[in-house]
């Protein structure tokens, strides 16, 4: 088969455009995995160590609900990862427990999203509430509710 000049032209083109598309590995183009989703590797450790050589408007992860996304900073003592650290804990379980809430949680009166107990009444199980001084889309705090007090002010019928 006989290829043109043009035609050898746009081939040679399309194959150069092709390669320079793919990323290489370790390219400055990939993004690291604590802001694209995160893995269950991220620990506590090295959250601190992220905070501590960067700001507290830091991006640490990324928490999705269908299109939209929601950010975990740094923080401070009141909002943001070390606010959750200090006052509830952090560790893969809470680091799960959030990304349910935000992915398939119902939205609740505080501007974030919680999941609740399959049970009637229906009770809050775990809450987030969403809005720093760092931005309108970013994780302000997130905790365990306490059923005993949620249970108690319940008064939905079943």
């Amino acid at each position: 088969m006989l290829l043109n000049a043009s035609a050898k032209a746009a081939l040679s083109t399309a194959a150069a455009i092709s390669v320079l598309l793919i990323p290489a590995a370790g390219s400055a183009s990939a993004t690291p995995s604590s802001v694209s989703g995160g893995t269950v590797t991220e620990t506590a450790e090295s959250f601190d160590a992220k905070c501590r050589s960067n700001s507290r408007n830091y991006i640490l992860k990324k928490y999705h609900r269908g299109p939209r996304f929601f950010t975990l900073r740094c923080g401070t003592s009141t909002w943001g990862w070390k606010h959750i650290k200090l006052r509830h804990g952090w560790n893969s379980t809470m680091d799960r427990k959030i990304g349910a809430a935000i992915w398939s949680g119902d939205p609740n009166e505080r501007g974030g999203y919680s999941t609740y107990a399959n049970q009637c009444p229906r009770v809050e199980k775990f809450r987030t509430i969403i809005g720093t001084p760092a931005g309108t889309n970013d994780l302000l705090t997130a905790y365990r509710v306490d059923r005993s007090a949620a249970a108690a002010s319940s008064t939905a019928a079943c």
